[in-house]
């Protein structure tokens, strides 16, 4: 409690005191029982006490019996009557001593001044009428009785007196008078009655009592909603917020940040409430008018043009139109559209000065700069705090209030703590976006700026001397680009074409440094860098969308000027620095639509002019399709050598290895082992499987290989299911362990992509010299040992995959959800893992699918089969398509079943035969 607040209690103290003490002291009692059972009455009301509406205060309905005891008892009895029923109300609510004070004593104050207003106008004027006499002694005691209790608060919160006095107490006054008619009414009667009567006012006292709980309970209960419409209020416009954050995607804290900033600066300020709420929503939606405002303006991370300002310049306005159909119950638009003003009048868009403008939209206007030039933006990086806050004070009384600046002066290392604090814990109408905000003189330089101001353009160096320099030097811009368009499509060779094009242009455009960066995928890598900082350039890998260079290849438009800095890679990165200090990025923009981005640099600021980037734009077009050229001859070329599907070197590749191999170990005097290898059955997986398992295979296998061999033993496919390896030095023994290993490799491959033991594999090897001299002997050699292997294993051609089984069974044939829909029976003959025979008068087309069901001894199978082949009139061949372990399991179960009774009649043939052969 500040001192204003102490000295008033403590006045009210000291007069209060005097007044009861001097009450008791001179008084008397007239009648004991009769103040003793008033004093139990009123005890008693004390305790039916409600809590009033806005602040922490209760009331009781006590003030009958006070005014019944102003009427009916002495001063002295009125006194203490009143101060111990007021005493008791403040027990049971851990009062403070202070407090109790204050309340028993402005309690006696105002009993001394309704006391003196009837009893001493009375005896002065005995002509007037009690009634009103009574009526102006109850509101002394309403108004002695409420108007000091809201004097404290009101300076102990700060708050207006009238307002707490008219929010808290006034719509108690009724109720007061109610009372003082109930008295008035007790009084009347003890004319007729003895003063007992008065006890019947102990029910009065409680429905009064209950009205005020009813009343109080009503208000508590719209406080509760117009609290709960406030929070929702709130989180709507922290959702609005949250849009912005969106769009502007590199001030993530910033609207936070600042509505901590704005609200802090405003208490200082001692802004009013209404004043504090708009400026707390203003803070959070200043920037909705940036929904209007192009993507890329936004986000360029460079400077901005004269007329992408005044794009810019219009997003306050757009935003007080979007928010004034809100309807807030406070002035919110007012500083939105008024938060790019300026102190001296020079700001946008309605160019106020001084006090015209609103001042939340003055302390927003200063906080908002505050906190952008301590954060990290797209064309430069955040300056230190301190040097941000001496930025601000150098703009005092210019484009900012003084006032406001030396609150953030004062206050701001507090103010930041404060908000590291809190952020841890924590229309149909169309929009006015084709406006302008211009000048009153359209052709003068333009007096309105952006903060950053505008994209630099470096100062043009006139050539010192006659015209006739002028014209050399256009003759030379214009030979040079003659030149740029000739190199450029001369080679085939990226690295050449981008070489040769840095040099030309140097002649051009005075670079300290260039990278060339080529879209692949979703980044941008550099694939020509050369300059100042060349490994610094060399090591970035810069997303689409971000950075200067990102956000040129994504929104297609060069930047002049942009500080190089930016680049995702090295931005705040204390291990790399850069010297330059400005850049020129041009999209690069082909027959498919971007494919790089060449962006210069240079040491001096603001280095580059409109000339330079007319001429770099003038050759981006041809360079891009030169560099689309090269990079399709390097595909093409790529492909010329290495097996698509594999990507290991095809059979032209491997010619020309194993010559070269060759003519190495002829000059080092070395052998050189060359195996040939075949996968057996590998038709079998096309054709039961697919081409495309097939194909599966065939990767799996040499992605394999590769691993397995030796960093200098060459890999390729000859062609179809043979491989080739290349293996310099390699001894009989360790050929035979890598003959070995492929044979597992290959088997593995299947077993991976089939679930079964299907594929094996052939080697055959050749060494030089022993061999052949030459590369056609060798590989004729090698393959011929391959076949010879494969011939000398069992044949496979003939052998089925899985043994079948004789038996006829009764199937239901069906269609499966892509064929027509039909029910036929059959007999199932000749079964096996891998497919049956049917036979069956229905027509089965080779290639349709169909669904089998049968059983045997309990045992249902139900499996998807493929037709193979069909036997008009007979039946048809189907194999079984993959199926679940649950559905193999049984139809194995049904061939053991099968075979056990198949060796049984087989037994019993064979014991008939011998009986026969008897007889």
């Amino acid at each position: 409690m500040s001192g204003t607040p102490r000295c008033f209690v403590a006045v009210v103290v000291l007069c209060g005191t005097m007044v009861l003490t001097y009450s008791v002291v001179h008084g008397r009692s007239e009648n004991p029982l009769k103040f003793f059972c008033y004093l139990v009455l009123a005890l008693a009301a004390s305790r039916l006490k409600v809590n009033l509406p806005g602040i922490t205060g209760t009331m009781s309905v006590n003030f009958l019996f006070l005014l019944l005891g102003v009427l009916e008892l002495s001063l002295s009895d009125a006194m203490v009557l009143g101060c111990a029923a007021v005493w008791v109300q403040c027990l049971g609510d851990r009062p403070i001593p202070l407090q109790v004070a204050f309340n028993v004593c402005s309690t006696a104050l105002a009993i001394a001044g309704t006391f003196a207003t009837y009893h001493y106008s009375l005896s002065r004027y005995p002509m007037g009428n009690p009634t009103t006499l009574l009526f102006l002694a109850t509101c002394v005691y309403f108004v002695a009785n409420t108007l000091p209790v809201a004097a404290v608060i009101s300076l102990i919160e700060r708050r207006s007196l009238r307002k707490i006095w008219s929010d808290s107490y006034l719509w108690s006054f009724p109720y007061y008078l109610m009372g003082a008619g109930v008295a008035g009414m007790m009084s009347w009667l003890r004319g007729f009655t003895d003063w007992q009567t008065s006890l019947l006012t102990l029910p009065v006292a409680y429905l009064i009592y209950r009205s005020y709980r009813l009343y109080l309970g009503k208000l508590e209960d719209e406080k509760r909603h117009v609290e709960e419409m406030a929070d929702l209020h709130m989180r709507t416009i922290e959702a609005l917020a949250l849009a912005i954050e969106a769009k502007d995607q590199t001030t993530h804290d910033h609207l936070q940040r600042v509505r901590v900033y704005a609200v802090e600066v405003a208490k200082e300020l001692k802004v009013d409430r209404e004043g504090m709420e708009a400026l707390q929503a203003a803070a959070l939606l200043h920037d909705i008018g940036k929904l209007a405002i192009p993507e890329h303006i936004i986000s360029k991370p460079g400077r901005l043009t004269p007329e992408e300002f005044e794009k810019m310049k219009i997003h306050p306005l757009v935003g007080a139109e979007i928010l004034e159909r809100v309807r807030f119950p406070y002035p919110v638009v007012p500083i939105v559209r008024a938060h790019h003003e300026k102190y001296d009048g020079t700001g946008y868009p309605l160019g106020l000065r001084g006090s015209e403008i609103p001042i939340g939209a003055r302390i927003l206007s200063a906080v908002d700069f505050l906190d952008a030039m301590a954060s990290d933006r797209q064309y430069r990086r955040a300056l230190p705090m301190n040097e941000a806050m001496a930025q601000l004070v150098r703009e005092s009384g210019k484009a900012f209030d003084p006032e406001v600046v030396r609150v953030l002066e004062r206050k701001y290392l507090d103010l930041e703590k404060l908000v590291h604090q809190r952020t841890d814990n924590l229309g149909k109408q169309k929009l006015s976006a084709e406006v302008e905000v211009k000048d009153e003189d359209a052709n003068a330089e333009p007096s309105i700026r952006p903060d950053a101001g505008f994209e630099a353009q470096g100062r043009r160096q006139l050539p010192q001397g006659s015209f006739l320099s002028s014209i050399a030097a256009a003759r030379q811009e214009a030979q040079t680009l003659f030149e740029l368009s000739q190199d450029l499509g001369a080679s085939l060779s990226l690295g050449e074409t981008l070489s040769v094009f840095a040099v030309k242009l140097r002649r051009a455009i005075a670079y300290d440094a260039i990278a060339i960066y080529i879209c692949q995928g979703e980044e941008l890598v550099p694939e020509y860098v050369n300059g100042d900082n060349f490994r610094l350039f060399a090591s970035l890998r810069i997303p689409i969308g971000q950075g200067l260079s990102g956000w040129v290849a994504q929104n297609r438009k060069p930047i002049l000027n942009g500080n190089p800095s930016v680049e995702p890679g090295y931005l705040n990165d204390a291990s790399k620095y850069s010297t330059l200090t400005s850049a020129l990025a041009v999209p690069l923009e082909g027959v498919q639509g971007v494919v790089g981005v060449v962006a210069l640099y240079h040491a001096e600021k603001d280095f580059f002019t409109t000339d330079h980037l007319r001429i770099l734009l003038a050759v981006s077009s041809k360079m891009a399709l030169a560099i689309e050229n090269a990079m399709k001859y390097e595909q093409a070329e790529s492909s010329a050598v290495t097996d698509y599907l594999t990507g290991l070197p095809n059979a032209r590749s491997l010619f020309l290895q194993l010559d070269r191999e060759l003519a190495r170990c002829k000059r080092d005097n070395n052998t050189l082992t060359v195996m040939v290898a075949d996968l057996d059955r590998f038709k079998q997986i096309n054709d039961r499987f697919g081409h495309l398992e097939g194909n599966r295979v065939l990767r799996l296998f040499a992605q394999s290989l590769k691993e397995t061999s030796r960093e200098y033993d060459y890999v390729a496919r000859m062609g179809g299911d043979e491989f080739v390896v290349i293996a310099p030095g390699l001894t009989p023994e360790a050929a035979a362990r890598k003959a070995e290993q492929m044979r597992s490799l290959a088997q593995q491959a299947g077993k991976d992509v089939c679930n079964e033991d299907i594929l094996s594999l052939s080697v055959g090897k050749a060494v030089y010299p022993k061999d052949g001299m030459d590369a056609e002997k060798i590989l004729s050699e090698a393959d011929k040992r391959m076949y010879l292997q494969k011939q000398s294993q069992s044949p496979q051609k003939n052998r089925r995959i899985y043994p079948r089984v004789r038996g006829r069974l009764t199937t239901e044939i069906s269609g499966n959800g892509q064929e027509q829909e039909l029910a036929m029976l059959g007999i199932v003959t000749n079964l096996s893992l891998g497919g049956c025979y049917v036979e069956t008068s229905g027509i089965l087309l080779p290639g349709s699918k169909y669904k089998l069901t049968f059983s045997h001894d309990h045992t249902i199978v139900s499996i998807e089969t493929e037709v193979v082949r069909m036997d008009m009139g007979i039946g048809a061949a189907l194999k079984f398509n993959e199926a679940t372990h649950e559905v193999r399991a049984a139809l194995q179960r049904v061939l053991e079943q099968l075979a056990s009774l198949e060796a049984v009649v087989d037994l019993k043939r064979s014991h008939n035969a011998v009986a026969g052969g008897k007889l």
